[in-house]
């Protein structure tokens, strides 16, 4: 192979007169850099912004849910202990879920009451993180005589109710008196407000302790459901049908990939597609990389043709303009995973790229590099460059050596 090596490197070195044949061979492997190093920015993007994302709706979300088909339910402590030993299970904590109104003088804005139980959700939720000017403790002390509500940072705006304001929440269910259903209205002292980054989040979600969600609701000591944090979030399915068979009929399970499916259905398309599109770039390096194989072909006819006289095989042949065209491959691989991998780093580090944050949800590129992407990039990139030689190198070692000397 040392042989086939030699040449291959030496038909690279383009004398003097041939010297548009190395022009063509410096644009195959800018070609082949320049796709590499696209496909490595634009999936580390997609990666750490479907990161980013997932981070900020498990952050307000739980991984799995455990609810019945008959609603509200009591005995959630013994609920919770019949799946706790089930593998890839963590915690467990109550919530109940409503749509309310919340009303401050005037201003109403519609709403999602969460009760949480501030001991248990901690260990389930990252909601403690998210809580600003207040704490996720602060429900379980009433503020003077009132109990206290946690609300989102946008919902806050658009009713102008901040920490220290009080604000009614107005149940549409209602109780029933002798005159019919009337709505359910009670006071709250705001006692501080949550910012999780998302806006359908932070627009729309009021927080209460769960103690109090059930007076208001007037549950009793029943909650909506359980939620459930797993160890693995990417096995959330396999927990879910996990917790399903320990708990059987009336409970049923939904882990965050269902309830968030076609959203990370959409950016996986996207993702796809992304790489569809941009290996394009690598394939008109490729392309290049067939025209030079052609010319030098072409040019070393005569060279050819007294190597196979010598004794050369068609398949010595074929090695040779193999291996100059796979190494421009990969010579524009590593420059571009190289131009690649810096450009992230810088991107990380010194986020010189802003976005508006009235528009988007993040102010910077978010960064992600995965080493799966970044050794499935080089082998297409490789493997492409390999498939472009194999014709120019397949016509090489066909040549007969008689007809090629007969002018010479």
């Amino acid at each position: 192979m040392f042989f086939e090596a030699f040449l291959g490197l030496r038909y690279l070195r383009a004398k003097r007169k041939q010297a548009f044949i190395s022009i063509i061979s410096v644009m195959s492997v800018l070609g082949v850099m320049v796709g590499v190093m696209a496909l490595i920015v634009v999936l580390s993007v997609m990666n750490g912004f479907r990161a980013d994302l997932m981070s900020k709706i498990l952050g307000v979300n739980s991984h799995l849910l455990v609810m019945s088909f008959s609603g509200a339910f009591p005995d959630y402590e013994d609920v919770a202990k019949r799946f706790a030993g089930v593998d890839g299970v963590v915690a467990s904590s109550p919530f109940i879920y409503s749509q309310v109104m919340v009303n401050n003088s005037g201003n109403v804005s519609g709403a999602i009451l969460r009760g949480i139980d501030p001991g248990t959700a901690p260990s389930v939720l990252n909601i403690g993180d998210m809580v600003e000017r207040g704490s996720l403790s602060s429900l379980e002390s009433p503020t003077g005589d009132m109990p206290s509500i946690i609300l989102g940072s946008e919902l806050s705006k658009q009713i102008g109710a901040y920490p220290g304001d009080t604000v009614t929440l107005v149940s549409p269910e209602g109780k029933l008196t002798p005159v019919g259903r009337v709505p359910n209205t009670r006071e709250y002292r705001v006692s501080g407000l949550f910012d999780s980054g998302m806006y359908e989040y932070d627009a729309s979600m009021v927080y209460i302790s769960l103690a109090e969600a059930q007076r208001f609701l007037g549950l009793g000591d029943r909650v909506t459901g359980l939620e459930v944090r797993v160890e693995d979030v990417y096995a959330s399915d396999r927990i879910a049908r996990g917790v399903q068979k320990a708990l059987g009929y009336p409970y049923w399970t939904k882990d965050w990939k269902m309830m968030n499916r076609s959203l990370f259905s959409a950016l996986k398309l996207e993702k796809i597609t992304m790489f569809i599109i941009l290996t394009m770039i690598v394939l008109v390096g490729a392309l290049n990389i067939i025209s030079t194989l052609v010319m030098v072909v072409m040019e070393k006819t005569r060279d050819v043709a007294i190597l196979r006289a010598m004794g050369a095989s068609a398949k010595s042949i074929m090695a040779i303009f193999i291996f100059q065209g796979v190494l421009v491959g990969v010579v524009g691989t590593l420059i571009g995973l190289g131009s690649g991998l810096g450009i992230c780093y810088l991107l990380a580090k010194y986020k010189f790229i802003n976005l508006p944050a009235d528009v988007y949800y993040i102010s910077t590129l978010p960064v992600r590099v995965e080493s799966g992407d970044v050794l499935f990039v080089s082998l297409a990139a490789v493997g492409i460059s390999f498939l472009a030689t194999i014709y120019p190198a397949w016509n090489a070692s066909r040549l007969n050596p008689v007809e090629a000397l007969r002018y010479e």
